[in-house]
Order: structure tokens, then C-alpha cells, then sequence
């Protein structure tokens, strides 16, 4: 057995780095287990001409599709969005395309403004000070001032517009609905010893630049610093209890595969949406026997994703093609409810850039705009730096039917059973994405697009876990408490998306990484009285 430690945090993500980093200044003993590995700089796809195909390969969003031996299989077979994550220091931060908005303030007030799901126990004035804090450790790029928001002050300008931000913002501009460039964890200048913006334009693949706010080059090396120990390869089986029915540490798999126990007084799960209830179910005892922290019967319910609806369309002149970061500006205009929609809350515009060669020519010839023959190469070149677009976000909704549990079969390769998704999505979703498609193809045509088209739900969407461990007052009615401690076992704590009570319209890491300093905080405010 181990020697005993104050915290262990099981995940080296968004929310991982970012609690370790803020209780570090305890000086208590702090030990994060991840079960992924570093990842250097060297490796990213954007290093060489080969990128594409290694997006869809080593480096794919999808873990059943990647398959390396730090990642755990999914059973999506009854999902209608497929799981997108990355097991390793940084998490999803290291895929990600750093759009980092926050929430609205009406995002915590659902059922008091619309009459549906429920209220957040905490609300935006709560979390404010958190946004401010995780911006200067993140670096946020963007523009003061936008409408949408109460005010913020970004840390850097924001990022150039290019030709395809310009191009759609001109079409915005002519049917007067609100625009503005985006917030975004990508340093559009020199940052904390970060290098700016260079535009390799594959961000989605790792930004080699190190310009992108992955938490392994933001968080982790500060937390590191300051004596927080860090473990990779080290996969976490179940959370352990003593016979007062507190955490007494956790069970995980080193390296060489070898069963290790290490006991602490404070358990920190940062695993996200789908990973934080597979350990939770996955610890079952005889006071626990519907695993650890589930008297409510809610950890894995109400799992929410952003259904995304793809919006594109091709112009005459030619645009950024894939150069540059993937989003340059958003549109909050269909943000709040309006029910003459026939939908409630809503979605945010995120305008994308355009394809890469390789991803021009597929989709060229799979949707029939690329023929074979003599003019193949013409028609190629009308596609390809001659596309831009946008996805709609859409805010979606927690249901009970939509779960994780453990799949009766499916194991990792050291045996622990893999999480099983159920989703379906709602009709609320589907009348939302069909709004979307429909506005977003009135903003490309008054932008001078053509031949537009779109996908009306990305089935490879499933970026965002959010909600299978939700926070609330009520323990009938919630995982933890308003502050991140399981209502059941009261050193047991959760930082990650799974405690999102509503989605929002919006990307959710920056206040996943809010959340996490939030709980910190009330953790170190508490320290005398933590297990009352």
C-alpha cells in the first residue's frame, strides 16, 4: 500500500489541472492520477503535411476510433451522438478548438425563466470572479464590450477576423443580427511565456505553437511547481470506503498493469461527464451497493450533449480555407427564448473557417460537387479555400433517459467495465437544430454564398459531457452539494462537467474550469470544518 496523501485527483483535464493548481497553496500532500500520458508538442498532427489523416487516426476526437492503449472503449450503440474525448495530461483541452465562451446569466435560472429542467443552486454573480481568475491562468483572447454578456475584460485582443469571419459578419451586418468576435483560449499575442498565434490552422489536432490554452501547458506546470505530484498511466478501477462510510481512497492500475491502492482523506473526481459516473457506479459496497455517492439514484441521469447542426455554403472569392484557428466570431442572437420559436432557450452561431485539402476533396466527391474525368481538378479548385460556415450549439436539455451505466460485456484492457450510453435526442433538440439550419442558411446567402448545404446533427458531436453527477440542494434531487461535496460521502468531491445542472448554449470548459476553482476555494474556506 501507498503512503497515505491529503488529496488524490483522478484526471489531469480541464478541471483536473485547474483544482490541483488552486489547492496547491495549502500545502497539503496532493497526488492526481491520470490515465493517460503526456503528450509532446513534437507528436501534434499540425508538426506535418500528413495532419488530416492523423486526425482521423492516432489523434481522432473518438476514443473507439483512436484506440490507444490509455483510452477505454464506449458502447454508443443506443446513442444518437457518439462520444468525443482524449484520455491524457490536458484531457480534452488538447483537442479541443478553444472557443471558450461562458454562460449566460439566465443559463442558471432555467426553470425560473422558462419552466423547464431546474435552477442552478449557484448563479453567474457566484461564478464571475472564478471566469476572471480562469482567464488569466488560460488567456483568453476576445473583444470588451459584447452585448450578450455582462462585462468582461479579455486578457489579449482578439483574434483576426480573416476572410471568412469578415465575410460572414458582412451577412449578419445585413440582416442586423448580433455578432462578435469570439472568446478564445488561443493567445493572439505573446502570453505568460507562450508563444502567440502563427495560424497553423489545425487546432483541432494540438497546437504544437503551444498558443492554444491546452491545461497541460496552463495549469499543470504552475500546480506542478507549487508540489502537486503528478502520475500518469495510472488508471482508477473504483473509490474505496472506510467503515464510517467516508472515502478512503482509490483502487487504479499502474503501467505494467499492476493493482495499486492509494489511501487519502479528500477524493477529487475530474473525469468528466462519462468517466466521473463509470467510477462512481464501478464502487459499489455494501452501503453503497448502486455505487458510491448514488442515494438519489442520479449519478449517470440526465446525460446532456450540444446537439451540433453544420451550416456551410461556397463562395466566388476565395476565403481562409483551413488556415488560421477554427472559429473567428459567434452570433448569440437566438440565445434566450422566444416561443414563437417553438422551442425553449436556444443555440450560438460559432463560425468555423474551411476545410483542409484532404477534407475538400471527400466532401467534394461524396456529395457528388467533385466528378471524375476531365473536370475533376477544376471543380476541386472551386471547392477547396472557397467554403466557410458555422455550427449551431444547440442547448440541450437533461432527461433521466439519458444515461451512463456500466456495460455488462465491454471491458478496458485492465478489465473495468466500460460506461454504456443511452441517448435519444428531444424534440425540443430537433425543432432547435431545424431553426438553425434554416437561420444559418439565410446568413450564408446574405453573405454571397451558393450551393449550400448542411448536416443536420453531427453525429461525431458528443465533445461536451455534461450533467451525470449534477449539484443541488436537495440530495433526493442532486449528486453533490452546491459546492461540489457528495451529499453522501462528505469528502468526496467533483469538479468536472458532470455537475452542470442545464447545458447552456455554449461550450462549456471555461466554466468547467470555473466550477473546479470555485469548488476549491470553498475547500480551502472550509478546511477546519471540510466533513461537517
Amino acid at each position: 500500500m501507498l503512503e497515505r496523501v491529503d488529496v488524490v485527483i483522478i484526471g489531469a483535464g480541464a478541471s483536473g489541472g485547474a483544482v490541483a493548481w488552486s489547492l496547491a497553496e495549502t500545502k497539503m500532500r496532493i497526488v492526481c492520477l491520470e490515465q493517460g500520458d503526456w503528450t509532446k508538442p513534437t507528436d501534434y498532427p499540425s508538426n506535418g503535411r500528413d495532419w488530416e489523416a492523423r486526425q482521423l487516426a492516432e489523434f481522432n476526437y473518438s476514443p473507439n476510433r483512436r484506440a490507444r492503449e490509455t483510452d477505454y472503449p464506449i458502447n454508443e450503440d443506443d446513442s444518437a451522438i457518439r462520444v468525443a474525448n482524449f484520455n491524457g495530461v490536458g484531457g480534452g483541452t488538447i483537442l479541443y478548438a478553444g472557443h471558450y465562451p461562458r454562460f449566460h446569466p439566465s443559463d442558471f435560472r432555467v426553470r425560473s425563466l422558462d419552466g423547464v429542467a431546474d435552477d442552478w443552486p449557484i448563479d453567474y454573480e457566484t461564478l464571475a470572479p472564478y471566469y476572471a481568475e480562469n482567464d488569466r491562468m488560460t488567456g483568453v483572447s476576445g473583444l470588451a464590450g459584447d452585448p450578450a454578456y455582462p462585462p468582461k475584460q479579455p486578457m489579449m485582443p482578439p483574434l483576426p477576423l480573416g476572410k471568412s469571419g469578415a465575410t460572414l459578419a458582412r451577412g449578419l451586418n445585413r440582416l442586423g443580427w448580433h455578432w462578435w468576435p469570439s472568446d478564445s483560449a488561443i493567445a493572439s499575442t505573446d502570453y505568460e511565456g507562450r508563444a502567440g498565434c502563427i495560424n497553423l490552422g489545425h487546432c483541432t489536432g494540438g497546437c504544437a505553437q503551444g498558443a492554444k490554452a491546452s491545461s497541460d501547458i496552463t495549469y499543470w506546470p504552475a500546480a506542478i511547481r507549487a508540489g502537486v505530484e503528478l502520475r500518469t498511466r495510472c488508471r482508477v478501477r473504483e473509490i474505496t470506503t472506510n467503515e464510517h462510510g467516508m472515502a478512503s481512497g482509490v483502487v487504479y492500475y499502474d503501467a505494467a498493469g499492476v493493482e495499486q491502492f492509494q489511501p487519502a482523506e479528500v477524493v477529487i473526481l475530474a473525469c468528466n461527464g462519462i468517466g466521473t459516473p463509470r467510477i462512481l457506479l464501478n464502487s459499489k459496497s455494501t452501503r453503497f451497493p448502486n455505487g458510491i455517492a448514488n442515494s438519489s439514484g442520479l449519478v449517470g441521469k440526465n446525460l446532456m450533449f450540444h446537439p451540433y447542426a453544420r451550416i456551410y455554403g461556397y463562395f466566388d472569392e476565395v476565403t481562409d480555407g483551413y488556415r488560421g484557428p477554427g472559429n473567428c466570431i459567434w452570433s448569440q442572437q437566438f440565445y434566450e427564448t422566444d416561443p414563437s420559436r417553438g422551442f425553449v432557450r436556444g443555440y450560438t452561431y460559432e463560425f468555423a473557417r474551411g476545410q483542409g485539402p484532404v477534407q475538400a476533396a471527400i466532401q467534394g466527391m461524396g456529395t457528388g460537387r467533385i466528378p471524375w474525368g476531365e473536370a475533376h481538378h477544376d471543380a476541386y479548385r472551386k471547392l477547396f479555400c472557397h467554403r466557410t460556415g458555422m455550427v449551431g450549439i444547440c442547448e440541450d436539455l437533461p432527461e433521466e433517459h439519458n444515461r451512463v451505466t456500466l456495460d455488462p460485456i465491454l471491458k478496458d484492457s485492465n478489465g473495468i467495465p466500460a460506461p454504456k450510453i443511452t441517448y435519444t435526442l428531444s424534440e425540443n433538440s430537433r425543432r432547435m437544430l431545424d431553426h438553425a439550419i434554416a437561420r444559418g442558411t439565410e446568413i450564408l446567402k446574405a453573405a454571397g454564398a451558393h450551393d449550400i448545404g448542411s448536416d443536420p446533427l453531427i453525429l461525431d458531436g458528443g465533445w461536451h459531457l455534461m450533467g451525470t453527477a449534477r449539484m443541488g440542494k436537495d440530495p433526493e434531487r442532486s449528486v453533490v452539494n452546491e459546492w461540489g461535496r457528495s451529499h453522501d460521502v462528505k469528502n468526496l468531491f467533483i469538479v468536472d462537467g458532470s455537475l452542470f445542472v442545464t447545458s447552456a448554449g455554449v461550450n462549456p470548459t471555461c466554466t468547467i474550469q470555473a466550477l473546479a476553482l470555485y469548488v476549491a476555494d470553498n475547500m480551502k474556506k472550509r478546511l477546519a470544518t471540510l466533513f461537517d
